[in-house]
């Protein structure tokens, strides 16, 4: 497999296919881009049935799962170690609007860090594209990618030992929104008045936010609604699962599925 950036130049390390139990590829990619467009292609074969006898995709930091396979294990390996994935789209898929109130304990210190005036930072990141390139740590977590690398951050040298509900937090490439209570060591922006929706195990998915999902942050607080809300555009369909990352910080994996990929706890 490559993968081509969009002036057409191929990049990347050919993806390493190993075994992952009698019916498993686990596929390693090269960066969490090549990650982000193997799975989005994965998704856009199966919605056009060209990857029959494949039943759950996992995608993580820097590998995704094909799981349940019902054919030969080994003829689907050599197939995926041939394809060619274009560049990864991020104006498609299911889009998910989350408001946030900007006022988190670390805002001043992230805008600091950007070199920005504090209400920059909200500007800033309520107008990135974010995408969800896989979940985890926490039922209803999802890493979210779209920053660019400027504004990457680090964890904060010192994790908290509770992190409220609906966080908004940066850590590394990724935003976050805290499901439920928990230690955290990200940097918190802001807050979800309302987080529930994150997680509903009485909802079907019960995860608001899948990997593939376009999210755009809406800034709330002054008038404007709190509800969240999703829409469909022209959709490369939705993973399944949670994926599972080895990684930096105090977080806890708790996704299914089997990964070697580096992550980030929360």
């Amino acid at each position: 497999m490559s993968t081509r950036t969009p002036d057409g130049q191929e990049r990347g390390r050919p993806p390493v296919v190993l075994p992952a139990g009698p019916d498993a590829l686990l596929v390693e990619l090269g960066s969490g881009e090549e990650t982000e467009a193997f799975h989005a292609e994965v998704l856009r074969r199966r919605a056009a049935g060209e990857l029959p006898g494949v039943r759950e995709v996992v995608p993580a930091a820097r590998t995704v799962l094909l799981d349940g396979i019902a054919r030969d294990t080994a003829g689907l390996a050599r197939e995926l170690a041939s394809w060619r994935v274009p560049p990864l789209r991020r104006d498609t898929g299911e889009l998910v609007e989350i408001p946030v109130v900007y006022d988190g304990p670390d805002l001043a210190g992230v805008a600091e860090a950007w070199g920005v005036a504090v209400a920059e930072v909200a500007r800033i990141h309520a107008g990135t594209g974010f995408r969800v390139a896989f979940c985890g740590f926490a039922p209803g977590f999802g890493y979210l990618t779209g920053l660019p690398d400027r504004f990457h951050l680090p964890r904060r040298a010192t994790p908290r030992t509770r992190v409220p509900a609906g966080a908004v937090a940066l850590a590394g490439p990724y935003t976050g929104v805290y499901p439920r209570p928990s230690p955290g060591g990200w940097q918190l922006i802001g807050r979800m008045p309302d987080p529930a929706a994150l997680w509903n195990p009485d909802r079907e998915p019960p995860a608001l936010l899948a990997p593939g999902a376009r999210v755009r942050f809406v800034e709330a607080g002054t008038g404007a609604s709190t509800s969240t809300s999703t829409s469909t555009s022209t959709s490369t369909g939705t993973g399944t699962g949670m994926g599972t990352g080895t990684g930096m910080g105090t977080g806890t994996s708790t996704g299914t599925g089997t990964s070697t990929g580096t992550g980030a706890g929360a």
